[in-house]
């Protein structure tokens, strides 16, 4: 990737930044959601880690990861939403009668969803430590965590800005996304220890990318991390980040080709 490419990807990914910046509401209740699943599942489930398999015997301390990851699938399911507003605006299309690299377009999206899950995931470690939560893998575990949160966020993020420019409907996506989102929830161990499910949820768990961020970041945050889990769960994310990636890609040319 050129020189020129990178600042012109870093030039769209700050305006979409400003953009986001500017929405204080849908900053507010990004922050507030989480605090809410801490407070509700926290004491709801506060006891059932006596049933064993949770690997600690602080709930909490199993919940924040399941509570980062789930953030940043709930974030970025939405972010063809923005770019299909972009088209409605005709914003989009006037970007392409400029000089700004295509890459650059689409790349801005991956980045500016990458800080935002990060910072996202800061403030819920940072909330969960306030609340009482420990974590033994310290900051490189703390690391991993917010690393796979970011690449479920480019997963999803992308698959959902290809949608956005696929179907250019908003009900479609809501549609979608809103059959999407409880089915990979609780076909991980979001909530739940493994051992807990039934063993036909945790076979799909096995195949689910959200649960093998959660398995990454549990993993890592232990105080034993299983450096196998890390890497093949982590590998698998980023492999799956590059295919998303790609496909996003190939649909906007696409979308290029019909303007």
């Amino acid at each position: 990737m050129s020189s020129q490419t990178l600042s012109q990807t870093w030039y769209m990914t700050q305006r979409q930044l400003t953009a986001v910046l500017r929405q204080p509401v849908f900053l507010a209740i990004s922050l507030i959601q989480p605090v809410i699943w801490l407070f509700l599942f926290g004491n709801l489930f506060k006891k059932v880690v006596e049933l064993g398999g949770f690997g600690t015997t602080s709930y909490l301390d199993y919940l924040i990861p399941g509570i980062v990851v789930m953030s940043a699938l709930g974030a970025s399911m939405w972010a063809g939403m923005g770019t299909l507003e972009e088209i409605e605006r005709g914003t989009l299309n006037r970007f392409l009668t400029t000089p700004v690299s295509r890459n650059a377009l689409m790349n801005a999206n991956v980045v500016q969803n990458g800080i935002s899950t990060a910072a996202q995931s800061v403030v819920i470690v940072l909330l969960g430590l306030a609340a009482g939560a420990d974590y033994p893998g310290g900051a490189g575990g703390l690391l991993v965590l917010v690393v796979a949160s970011i690449l479920l966020g480019t997963v999803f993020g992308a698959l959902s800005n290809a949608l956005g420019m696929l179907v250019r409907q908003r009900e479609s996506i809501i549609g979608i996304n809103t059959f999407l989102l409880l089915p990979l929830t609780f076909l991980s161990s979001s909530f739940m220890a493994p051992s807990q499910m039934p063993s036909w949820m945790r076979h799909i768990a096995d195949f689910n990318p959200v649960n093998w961020a959660m398995v990454a970041g549990r993993s890592a945050l232990s105080a034993e991390p299983d450096r196998w889990l890390v890497l093949s769960r982590g590998g698998a994310l980023l492999v799956l980040a590059a295919v998303a990636v790609w496909l996003s890609t190939r649909t906007f040319r696409s979308y290029q080709k019909s303007v």
